[in-house]
C-alpha cells in the first residue's frame, strides 16, 4: 500500500482530495474519509463507508475532468468537529463536508455533500 499524506488542518482535507482525484487514487481518496462516513452521491443517493466510497471513485475516477484546486470558504470549528467547504464554479450554494479529528490529531471526512460532476465526455 502507497503511503498517503496525512489532513493535519480540516481545509487540508480539499487539497489531498484535489491531488488524490488528479491521479485517480480511489484508494487514496478513500482513505479521506471515516471507516463509516456517508457521501451524498450519486445525486438522489448515499454512498456509505469507505469501502463503499473507493468503489464508487473507481467507476467514477476514469470518466472524470482534471479537478481545480479552489480556495476553501472559512472553515468552521467546535471541538473535534469542524465543517469546511469551497464554492462550486458557478457560484451558487456550495459543497461541504464535515470532518472530524482523529485520536493521533489529524481530521478525515465524516459527510461529504459534493457538486454533481458529470463524468461522460
Amino acid at each position: 500500500m502507497t503511503e498517503h499524506a496525512k489532513a493535519h488542518q480540516p481545509e487540508d482535507l480539499t487539497r489531498l482530495f484535489v491531488e488524490r482525484a488528479n491521479a485517480k487514487d480511489a484508494e487514496g481518496l478513500s482513505l479521506l474519509y471515516e471507516e463509516d462516513a456517508v457521501m451524498a452521491f450519486p445525486p438522489g443517493s448515499q454512498t456509505r463507508g469507505r469501502a463503499a466510497i473507493r468503489k464508487l471513485w473507481e467507476e467514477l475516477l476514469p470518466r472524470m475532468p482534471q479537478f481545480e484546486p479552489e480556495q476553501p470558504l472559512p472553515t468552521l470549528i467546535s471541538g473535534d468537529l469542524a465543517l469546511t467547504s469551497t464554492p462550486p464554479k458557478d457560484g451558487s450554494g456550495a459543497r461541504a463536508q464535515v470532518v472530524r479529528r482523529q485520536p493521533d490529531g489529524t481530521w478525515l471526512r465524516v459527510l461529504d455533500q459534493p457538486e454533481f460532476v458529470d463524468p461522460t465526455p
